[in-house]
């Protein structure tokens, strides 16, 4: 089923020099903490989420021969736990798109979801979730949220906790992808679906949210204040037209998808870029990439009514964009982002905090990657005293060889 296509890397030109000059790593505005984490050799694909008490979480996967391991550590402060293994397997499915994550659930426990091959192809995996009470000392057996077994892809998932202990999974669905008639509108089609599993373990009906949607691109979700689910994801039309939608659960019932913003990107392939959201209260910010007319851009989008409505999205990026977007919602409903841009040849991991009003006034490069390999996607959290940073950093070692860096982002006064 190898079905992405990767988007393009454009030549910068000029554009590099202005750009190092310009933004350096730790600017005056943003100050970095290196937070060596506890990983072995060859971690990569990290993901963050946060504890009550604002202890953060750091999960990413490890090979071992032919094992690999989902592991995580907790930060207190400047001081690690102890990695402890969610799983091992020697068929833990690796990608450096669709990669393992941890969500904080309502009672203090943690929700693991990565990927476990079920046959012989590179695109025939499932989605297993597991569940721990003791900060991921220990977990349950993983399940699996879809009903489908056949050996097709299922993944990208997101996890959104709910309120009493359970939480909502969301995920692409890859159950009909091969099963149309040629020339129909709906052929070779991943599906969005999502399920509730509660707290036990047991779960709820299955709900197909979207039909046909884009092939490997990540999907995205947050809960506002009113309970509600705000999922965002890149959609696809049977014009190949691949622009972002968004649907929520309201009182229990998904709406229909709509499109945050008519790109019109029309791409006849999977570009590996999916969006972002994040809410605080009923602030919803929606960050995304496209490449319509040939034109990389980073786009961003407020709402202060629970996703229900937008305001005309902010252009933010610097002219080079290559997406792999991340976003923190602010509580005076402005909006911390994450995005890479190329420049001469590598990749800068660009931050800057976006008012509604004025937009991004001062981007800041918080690393860039001047090396082989790729940073990834890099990922942020919100922390007790700032903001966290994570991302797979090659070590220049030979054999695509990796660690992960994490950095506590502080802004300056």
């Amino acid at each position: 089923m190898s079905k992405c296509l990767y988007a393009s890397i454009l030549s910068i030109g000029a554009f590099f020099s202005s750009f190092t000059a310009t933004y350096a790593e730790e600017t005056d505005l943003f100050r970095l903490t290196d937070r060596a984490a506890p990983v072995g050799i060859g971690a990569r694909e990290p993901s963050l989420a946060t504890l009550p008490d604002g202890r953060v979480v750091l999960s990413w996967t490890e090979e071992n021969g032919a094992e690999a391991e989902v592991r995580m550590a907790i930060l207190d402060g400047s001081e690690w736990s102890d990695a402890r293994t969610i799983h091992k397997s020697s068929k833990i499915y690796i990608n450096w798109a669709d990669f393992p994550s941890v969500a904080v659930l309502a009672d203090g426990g943690l929700a693991a979801q990565w990927l476990k091959l079920n046959g012989e192809g590179d695109y025939q995996y499932d989605v297993n979730i597991a569940f721990s009470k003791d900060e991921g000392r220990s977990w349950t057996e993983p399940l699996i949220p879809h009903d489908d077994r056949s050996q097709r892809e299922h993944g990208f998932v997101s996890l959104v906790p709910d309120q009493f202990g359970g939480l909502t999974a969301l995920w692409l669905d890859g159950r009909e992808y091969d099963s149309q008639t040629e020339g129909e509108n709906f052929e070779n089609a991943m599906q969005l679906r999502a399920r509730q599993i509660n707290s036990d373990g047991t779960m709820k009906p299955e709900s197909l949210l979207d039909a046909r949607a884009c092939t490997c691109c990540q999907t995205s979700a947050a809960r506002t204040a009113s309970d509600d689910i705000v999922a965002v994801y890149r959609d696809r039309t049977a014009d190949e037209i691949r622009d972002i939608s968004i649907i929520r659960s309201t009182g229990g019932d998904w709406t229909q998808p709509l499109t945050v913003h008519d790109d019109g990107w029309e791409i006849a392939g999977c570009p590996v870029n999916g969006p972002a959201v994040d809410t605080m209260d009923d602030k919803v910010s929606v960050i995304w990439f496209t490449a319509a007319e040939n034109k990389p851009e980073v786009y961003i989008a407020f709402s202060a009514d629970g996703g229900a409505q937008f305001d005309e999205p902010l252009r933010i990026d610097l002219g080079t964009a290559a997406g792999r977007v991340d976003v923190l919602q602010m509580p005076d409903g402005s909006a911390l982002a994450l995005w890479i841009e190329y420049v001469g040849g590598g990749e800068a991991i660009v931050m800057c905090h976006i008012s509604r009003s004025t937009g991004c006034a001062a981007p800041q490069a918080l690393h860039i990657n001047r090396g082989g390999g790729s940073i990834g996607f890099p990922r942020m959290a919100r922390g007790d005293a700032g903001t966290f940073v994570a991302w797979t950093q090659p070590t220049g070692g030979g054999d695509g060889d990796t660690t992960i860096r994490m950095v506590e982002v502080a802004v300056t006064p």
